[in-house]
């Protein structure tokens, strides 16, 4: 007569090994489409909090414009990044993005934010603009970027939300 206690255990062990399994495997990074940045169609600027209502941190916010730019641009461009949280940090106009192959650096005063999950351009003007990479350095000294290396559309904010997925933003 057989024992029901060693099919039992295993039975028990097989569960468990699939469990196992299961737990450690690791999720498929997100396809490259996530990756590029994207069109926002609707997109309402959160008014910076004032010193008063929130705790004011400093970014550094670096913009490398991209050697197939234009050589030079007289176009406003304006920044928007902030965490899940709802905090926002928004430049209204960046100081003149340089021209073809050089990299800029802006101190911009905001909201603290947690991680910086998106990032948004404006690009209004005739002579167009391509950045290849904005790179935010958060208070801590971390910095993530994102890499564009396209033209930005005229009119419309241009970027990048990773607030609730995968990122080709690189948190370092």
């Amino acid at each position: 007569m057989a024992k029901p206690l060693p099919d039992l255990l295993l039975l028990f062990a097989s569960f468990l090994a699939v469990v196992i399994t299961i737990s450690e495997a690791r999720s498929l990074p997100p396809p490259t489409s996530t990756l590029l940045p994207h069109l926002l169609k609707s997109f309402k600027i959160k008014p910076n909090q004032s010193a008063a209502s929130a705790r004011s941190c400093s970014y550094t916010v670096t913009i490398k414009t991209s050697c197939s730019s234009s050589s030079y641009t007289r176009d406003r461009v304006s920044l928007a990044f902030g965490d899940a949280y709802g905090n926002e940090v928004y430049a209204a106009r960046l100081d003149d993005p340089s021209s073809r192959c050089s990299t800029d650096t802006f101190r911009i005063r905001g909201p603290c934010t947690y991680d910086v999950c998106y990032l948004y351009l404006l690009r209004v003007g005739s002579d167009g603009w391509e950045p290849e990479s904005v790179k935010v350095f958060v208070p801590d000294g971390r910095a993530i970027t994102f890499n564009y290396n396209t033209f930005l559309p005229d009119g419309v904010r241009f970027g990048f939300n990773h607030c609730n997925g995968g990122s080709a933003a690189l948190l370092m």
